[in-house]
């Protein structure tokens, strides 16, 4: 039976994480005591140091010889079986983006900060050591899957985009320029090819400022575009825009000038826009800059995508419209597809970042088959590009170190110089607090708490505080844990959704609404659920 002393034990570890918080939220809402410029510089202080330190701090004091197997074994055997279920369900309904969402969403929990001391004032010190592991598991292990899973997901957006059809089953390597730090499509990127005697096509994948050649974009069109950050695509966004119906001949194509654009207007200075892919586009003289959940009134939007052929002829063609929410206009020319122009509308709201990719359509209209690259290339180009990503991650060195100077310290009994000690621990002791603050911060930069909708906010808060626990209390009786850590099981299972997960998902523009409302209305949720859960089980 839950008493009001350990009641109040608990509540004394929650309410200093919440206060820190509220007080970040009003500093920015109601008090403006911070621009968003400063917000930034905060977070990027949290990210770079506060946490990576925090990490190393609480995974170099584990023990890793005295692991607590069971626990680890539950864990791990619970996030399995739902990834299990979810890619069956994702091979049988091709719904591949929504098993990353709902893997994130019901396995992910936010340990590191909020789980380490919740746990620790409900059941003890030992629970320390046992969301320490967690800790360490979910930094190198499941972040790191989580992010194949990601790069995954881009490099196919990327071939369907560039290689349609059967084209992309004849590619046997891709070479990626050092610039290029991921496919999560924040940046331009530019894919050139060869095919050699035998039909083999070796792909080049590079950075690019100008994502068209200069014989089609400067001189053909009087363009010339500049570095921008939306789904390895320009943007640009056009003064004078005309209704497209305008200009369709008899035949329902449209017209493509020369020297103008082919939509009714000249194309003398286009205006370009160069915000992130979190930001908000209209047509507008001046684009207006905005959080990436201000899609309020977004039109439509001219995307040029990357060079396909570098060989391909600029021979004149028609542009074919297919009516659909996303309109894709296609690029004929006589041989190979040179390159690809989109026209892309947002719904009202609709925060969800999604590739406008572009699919090859038939003679009758009938997209093709996509097909893929064999296994081991596209594998080999994921690896390389995880890699590079966990490379820039400051949390991949602080885990790794973290966990090094453990098995050392505690295999031969070797304790850290004091000088050094001391050091680490006067920034993770504000590390807690800090990322407090900025989630904070974060939450008073939203236009609302519940960006994805009612509905698919209820949603996924059934599956990260109902769904999670469930999955995780069978793991944990089904190897043998009982008592007080079968509770503390339970309890990290119904924590709030952690925030690397969100961030992924921002980076790669695959429902970030949901995972925003995950952290933030998660956050305000699980001070009550999980004092529920920690009552029902002291029961």
């Amino acid at each position: 039976m839950i008493s009001a002393s350990d009641f109040y034990k608990v509540m004394c570890a929650m309410v200093p994480l919440y206060f820190a918080m509220l007080v970040a939220y009003g500093s920015v809402k109601w008090w403006k005591i911070f621009t968003p410029e400063q917000c930034a510089g905060i977070n990027r202080f949290v990210a770079v140091f506060a946490v990576p330190v925090l990490s190393f701090h609480f995974i170099s004091q584990n023990n890793p010889y005295e692991m607590d197997t069971k626990f680890i074994l539950a864990d791990t055997l619970s996030k399995m079986f739902v990834l299990v279920l979810l890619s069956i369900w994702a091979v049988c309904t091709g719904k591949f983006d929504w098993m990353i969402t709902l893997f994130s969403v019901s396995t992910l929990p936010n340990t590191l900060v909020m789980g380490i001391p919740l746990l620790k004032a409900m059941y003890g010190d030992f629970t320390q050591s046992l969301m320490v592991q967690l800790v360490v598991l979910q930094c190198i292990i499941w972040y790191t899957f989580l992010l194949f899973l990601f790069e995954y997901r881009g490099a196919t957006m990327l071939i369907r985009s560039q290689f349609p059809g059967s084209i992309a089953a004849s590619i046997t390597k891709f070479e990626i320029d050092n610039d290029v730090i991921s496919l999560d499509g924040r940046g331009p990127l530019c894919t050139e090819s060869e095919m050699d005697v035998n039909g083999r096509i070796h792909v080049r994948i590079r950075r690019s400022t100008s994502s068209a050649p200069e014989s089609v974009l400067s001189s053909s069109l009087g363009l010339t575009p500049r570095a921008s950050n939306l789904s390895n695509a320009e943007i640009f966004s056009v003064n004078t825009p005309a209704p497209l119906h305008e200009f369709h001949h008899a035949n329902g194509d449209i017209a493509f000038g020369h020297g103008d654009l082919g939509f009714g207007y000249h194309a003398t200075s286009p205006r370009l826009s160069g915000y992130a892919s979190s930001d908000a586009y209209s047509l507008q003289p001046t684009p207006r800059a905005s959080n990436f959940n201000e899609m309020d009134a977004v039109t439509a939007t001219a995307i040029v995508n990357t060079p396909m052929w570098i060989r391909s002829p600029a021979a004149a063609g028609k542009v074919h419209r297919q009516p659909s929410p996303t309109t894709k206009i296609v690029w004929d020319s006589p041989g190979k597809v040179m390159i690809h122009f989109i026209e892309c509308w947002l719904a009202e709201n609709d925060l969800s970042f999604r590739d406008c990719s572009i699919v090859e359509v038939g003679p009758h209209g009938a997209a093709k088959d996509q097909e893929m690259p064999n296994a081991f290339v596209m594998l080999r180009l994921i690896l390389i590009m995880v890699g590079r990503k966990l490379l820039r991650n400051p949390n991949t060195y602080s885990s790794a170190l973290g966990l090094l100077w453990s098995l050392i310290s505690f295999k031969w009994n070797f304790g850290m110089p004091s000088l050094v000690k001391y050091s680490i621990k006067i920034i993770s002791d504000a590390g807690l607090g800090m990322a407090m603050f900025s989630l904070g911060l974060f939450m008073a930069l939203q236009p609302r708490i519940i960006a994805c909708g009612t509905k698919m906010a209820a949603v996924g808060m059934v599956i990260r505080f109902v769904c999670g626990p469930l999955i995780m209390s069978a793991a944990s009786i089904a190897v043998g844990l009982r008592g007080i850590r079968l509770h503390a099981a339970i309890v990290q299972a119904a924590l709030p959704q952690g925030i690397v997960p969100f961030v992924f998902a921002r980076e790669y523009g695959l429902h970030p609404d949901i995972l925003s409302t995950g952290v933030i209305f998660g956050m305000l949720v699980s001070l009550p659920v999980t004092l529920l859960y920690y009552i029902v089980l002291g029961l």
